[in-house]
């Protein structure tokens, strides 16, 4: 069991919550007029097969994920499961020791090493058995 008085905190906020949609451009539309705000960004991530869009809402961010090929993680869980929340993303300052230590607490992730993900940011996934269901992402800021 994890002795959290002796451990600092290592997440430092929910970096943003990932939403998979089938439709991008209608999906844009839908949550332009939701937030009263046009996306930001949008941005492909070919590893992942994964086309992301981002809104800023106060200090929180949304990510709508569309699959850009049927083998992708998100076209699987759009089969599986259809639009919703797909994953929360944690920001962290060092993924690569809090992948250690998540490991040392007997989470299972998906990713043994962090990887480029979208909006500039390191990546690393939880898998939800471990979870309680939730698909939990790691995220750190790529210096530069």
């Amino acid at each position: 069991m994890c002795n959290l008085a002796a451990k600092e905190a290592i997440v430092n906020k929910i970096e943003h919550i990932g939403i998979a949609v089938k439709d991008l451009e209608a999906s844009n539309s839908l949550f332009e007029k939701l937030f009263g705000q046009p996306h930001y960004k949008t941005e492909s991530v070919a590893s992942e097969g994964v086309t992301t869009s981002f809104f800023q809402v106060g200090p929180n961010k949304i990510e709508l994920l569309e699959a850009s090929n049927e083998d992708s993680p998100i076209a699987k869980f759009l089969e599986k499961k259809g639009e919703g929340i797909h994953h929360i993303a944690f920001a962290v300052e060092d993924i690569e020791a809090e992948i250690t230590r998540l490991k040392e607490e007997g989470f299972t992730l998906i990713h043994e090493k962090p990887k480029k993900g979208a909006d500039n940011k390191l990546v690393a996934f939880l898998h939800p058995k471990s979870s309680n269901g939730v698909l939990v992402e790691l995220c750190q800021e790529i210096a530069g």
